[in-house]
């Protein structure tokens, strides 16, 4: 079978991350008989430095013709002292929007190997993690009406939070069709006790979950999701919210299972397609040093091969080569500990590539 991949190795140490899965996605090829064709585009710093823009259009063609997008991070000091409306970050909001990413999908897994990496107490998270957070990507504060007026007190700024029905229903019915295949329960989170937003939010949530009744559904406002996820994390299953609350929640779900970087994400567009990346950033300060981990992009391809194109097997191979490999006690940097074997970058990936 025959698969299109849009690629956008980034800035920082995005490209160094993607050629490692991209040689674990060449050994699935071989191993499966698959292929898998790669379409090279820019987007972010790398773009603004070779044709003056941070997502040009040729990069939302070749991306609207893909069958998926693999990404790796955006972004750095590099650009830092340019407007808003035009740093490397800005790409990522123009690729959801294009797309019509509405869903993004962040797995917060607690590796067994790594357990000791958790900042909580083990008697916390005791047995493991396996929590889902569904954020709505493409509504609320981060896309809605902007701008600055003066007042009184001086110059202010405002930014405009708002939902339409069907953008709470959609995102509501991704997080209860990926909970029936879990363990039947959805947590949604908003603060519908002061916000207009989050009162519609909950009412349309609460109008779902009618069509789900074997699914539990429970509603916390975002103060006290925050502090349960690291009271007792272990009594989420899957969390659904809006943009602003999921982008902090999903990096406090990712940093309590001790390593961001070991963990992948997805952004889902109505059918199968979909955008594949890693939970952590360009990482500039290592870029080109064989010390960033590859393996939360190569587990983004993985829940590629899952979402889009339907290969179970394939993305278990993938997962559990992952997990043998940590097993075993190889580590970069970011996770080494003593008694453990120190790898780089391109060595973790021919360690994974190995065990598939």
């Amino acid at each position: 079978m025959k698969y299109n991949i849009a690629v956008i190795h980034g800035d920082g140490i995005g490209p160094e991350v993607v050629g490692e899965a991209l040689k674990v996605l060449d050994t699935i090829a071989e191993k499966y008989h698959h292929e898998f064709v790669y379409t090279p585009v820019l987007a972010g710093g790398c773009a603004i430095d070779a044709v003056g823009e941070c997502l040009p259009q040729a990069t939302i063609d070749a991306c609207k013709a893909a069958d998926a997008v693999l990404l790796g991070a955006v972004g750095g000091w590099k650009w830092d002292t340019l407007p808003g409306d035009k740093r490397p970050e800005r790409a990522l909001l123009g690729l959801r929007k294009e797309l019509e990413l509405f869903a993004n999908i962040r797995p917060a897994l607690l590796f067994d190997a790594l357990a000791d990496a958790c900042p909580l107490k083990p008697e916390i998270v005791e047995g493991g993690l396996d929590i889902v957070v569904v954020r709505e990507l493409t509504g609320g504060i981060y896309f809605g009406e902007r701008g600055t007026k003066d007042t009184e007190l001086g110059l202010a700024a405002y930014d405009v939070e708002q939902y339409a029905e069907e953008e709470v229903k959609r995102i509501a019915v991704t997080a209860f069709d990926m909970a029936m295949k879990r363990n039947k329960k959805v947590t949604s989170v908003d603060k519908a006790n002061v916000l207009e937003s989050s009162r519609l939010w909950r009412r349309v949530v609460t109008e779902v979950a009618k069509d789900y009744p074997e699914v539990t559904l429970e509603h916390l406002y975002i103060d006290n999701a925050a502090m349960q996820l690291v009271r007792n994390p272990k009594q989420f299953d899957v969390i659904v919210t809006g943009n602003i609350f999921g982008d902090i929640l999903s990096d406090e779900a990712s940093m309590i299972t001790g390593s961001i970087g070991m963990l992948p994400s997805a952004s889902l567009a109505k059918g199968n397609f979909g955008m594949y990346e890693p939970v952590h950033g360009s990482a500039p300060d290592i870029a080109g040093q064989e010390k960033a981990k590859p393996m939360a992009t190569i587990l983004s391809t993985a829940m590629m091969l899952r979402y889009t194109f339907g290969l179970s097997e394939e993305a278990d191979a993938i997962e559990n080569a992952v997990k043998t490999v940590l097993a075993k006690g190889y580590r970069t940097p970011d996770i080494y500990t003593e008694g453990m074997t120190l790898v780089g970058t391109k060595e973790a990936g021919r360690l994974i590539c190995a065990e598939i």
